[in-house]
Order: structure tokens, then C-alpha cells, then sequence
């Protein structure tokens, strides 16, 4: 595995960036390539710490771009698939991002991936494929019901990784992840918009009850778990990856005041939104069993380390705030 080309895309965002960061501290021998064409989430602060690192290099063009997307797959064994507009509400206002980037994007990558002759194109879709659950927790097996726009457009990805596979015998891996939360999360999603919110003084928006339940995983555990899908998962297979941190919102929101010292009188209810699924949760039993890979990373523990991030890193957030965010991704 000496020398491996990768190819990350949205190497600048939340997960991507703390991706790229995991695995040149941790495979020095590989070469690493981000595709990212930075917008509002994603930044060149994210990966500040690592640009001049010889083994990367950044690459800023859009996805959907099929001639800078196959200038990219230049020597390139590797891709690893983050690049996606995430926020639910977005979605919910204006599907037609979602639909060019999560899916357009996503057939413009896996045709330039096909062509190249990479070795294995590993997709990172997110739990709400699956839609809601009341009861138990979803297999990898469970029929897809999104429920948003946002679901729809990644499993609709996910159907074309399935179909290149089938057509063009491309090696692939799918990884479904659960809420995740940690450093470098733009301040539009619930953990890091409360905890900047509170910071300056600020309430923080809880929609309707707050008894919606979401299973929460720190990023660090989910780079591991999406490292392990590349080099352990079989071609082909679908892998959950959940922190087993299953919480309502209104639990997670009176641990994020009780780490900042503020009261309960900071959360203000707002109207819910439309379509809101109740809980989320995955049976991550398969990757633990085909890989051994399990997180690490107690909630309360992985809160704590995600508070004192941005309250040692106002000069990354502040600017952030001018914007109108909503009531968080929950």
C-alpha cells in the first residue's frame, strides 16, 4: 500500500478535512488530493494546518466539472467521497444544489473514477437514507426512505455508485454515518451553532419538543471507521457507522449549556420543521465484525473536546456568525 494515491473530495469541509488530517498523520507514504470548490462550508482554514504538507496537494474545482475532474483522477488509486450540500433546512427551501451536487457530482466522479481504472471509490452517504425509526435500529439491508430532500439526493448517489459497479465493475464501498460533531463543524448544525450561539450570549433555537432522537458520532470515529471501510471493507458492501450515542435534541442542548455554564432559560423552542424525522439509529454490528472497527469516543467526552475547540477558536468561527443560520441540523 506504499505510495497510494488518494483522492478526497470536499477535502475542505467538516469530515473531509478532519479525513485528510487522520490519514497523513497516520499513512505518511500517501499521496493525498483534495478536490474542494469552496463554498460557504467549505474552507481553506479547514486544512490550514496541513497545506504545505508535502504529500498534499488542493485542487479547487467543482465536482460536476467532467474535464478538471478527470485531470484530477490522474494517478489516482483511491477516492474517497465526501464532497455533498448536508443541511437539511437548505434542502428543504431549495432542492436544486442537492440534486447537482449529491447527484450529478456524484455520476461525474464515478465516471472519471470508472475511466481511470481506480481500485476502489468509497462513497460517504449518511443515516438518513433510511428515514425514520421508532423502534430498533436500521441494518444495512433496510429499504431507503428519505425523508427530505437532502436524504433523497444521497440515496439517489448511492444508486448510481451501485450501478457503475454493476456496469463498469467499479470496486465500491458505501458508509452510512450517524449526526456527527466535532472541530471544524460550520456553525449552521446544532452542536457547534448552540455552542456559538451561547458564546455570545445568544439563545439557542430548539425545534418543537426537542424529544427528536439523533445517535451521535465524534468525527475523529467516523474518519477511523470511514478508513477502515477503504482498506478492510469488501467491494461491494454497504457499512453503518454510529457512535452508539443515541440522545433527544433537548438532552444534547442541556449538555452544551451545562459545559458553558449558561441556563435553561437560553433555549428557545421554535416552530419544528416540516417532515422532521423522529429518530435515527443504526445497528453498526457488520463493520465491527468485517473490519473491528468500533469508536472510541464517549459523548461526553467528545463534547467536551469539541466546547474547548471553539472557544479556543473564535478567529475560525467568528467570522462565520454574521450569516443567518437556522435552527441547526437535528
Amino acid at each position: 500500500m506504499s505510495g497510494m494515491g488518494i483522492l478526497v473530495t470536499g477535502g475542505c469541509g467538516f469530515i473531509g478535512s478532519n479525513f485528510i488530517r487522520l490519514m497523513l498523520a497516520r499513512h505518511p507514504d500517501w499521496r493525498i488530493r483534495n478536490i474542494d470548490k469552496l463554498t460557504y462550508a467549505g474552507r481553506l482554514e479547514n486544512a490550514k494546518d496541513f497545506a504545505g504538507n508535502p504529500n498534499y496537494e488542493f485542487v479547487r474545482s467543482n465536482i460536476c466539472d467532467k474535464s478538471q475532474v478527470e485531470a484530477a483522477m490522474k494517478d489516482i488509486d483511491w477516492v474517497v467521497h465526501f464532497a455533498a450540500e448536508s443541511h437539511v433546512d437548505r434542502s428543504i427551501s431549495d432542492h436544486t444544489e442537492f440534486l447537482k451536487s449529491n447527484v450529478e457530482g456524484t455520476c461525474v466522479l464515478l465516471d472519471a473514477a470508472s475511466k481511470a481504472g481506480v481500485k476502489k471509490f468509497v462513497h460517504i452517504s449518511t443515516d438518513e437514507v433510511y428515514g425514520s425509526i421508532q423502534r430498533g435500529s436500521f441494518k444495512e439491508t433496510r429499504l431507503l426512505h428519505p425523508r427530505s430532500p437532502y436524504s433523497a439526493s444521497k440515496a439517489a448517489a448511492e444508486m448510481f455508485v451501485h450501478a457503475y459497479r454493476e456496469t463498469h465493475g467499479l470496486k465500491t464501498v458505501i458508509t452510512r454515518s450517524s449526526n456527527n460533531y466535532g472541530p471544524y463543524q460550520f456553525p449552521e448544525k446544532l452542536i457547534p451553532l448552540f455552542i456559538t450561539n451561547l458564546m455570545r450570549g445568544k439563545k439557542v433555537p430548539v425545534y418543537g419538543t426537542g424529544l427528536n432522537v439523533r445517535d451521535w458520532l465524534y468525527v475523529e470515529d467516523n474518519c477511523e471507521g470511514i478508513e477502515a471501510a477503504l482498506l478492510k471493507g469488501k467491494d461491494g458492501e454497504i457499512y453503518n457507522i454510529g457512535g452508539g450515542e443515541e440522545r433527544t435534541n433537548l438532552e444534547i442542548t442541556k449538555m452544551i449549556l451545562a459545559a458553558l455554564g449558561k441556563p435553561e432559560s437560553m433555549i428557545e423552542h421554535v416552530e419544528d420543521r416540516k417532515g422532521h424525522d423522529f429518530r435515527y439509529s443504526l445497528d453498526c454490528s457488520k463493520i465491527k465484525k468485517e473490519t473491528g472497527f468500533a469508536p472510541k469516543v464517549k459523548l461526553e467526552e467528545g463534547l467536551k473536546k469539541t466546547v474547548d475547540w471553539y472557544m479556543k477558536n473564535e478567529w475560525w468561527w467568528a467570522p462565520l456568525t454574521d450569516n443567518k443560520h437556522s435552527g441547526g441540523t437535528q
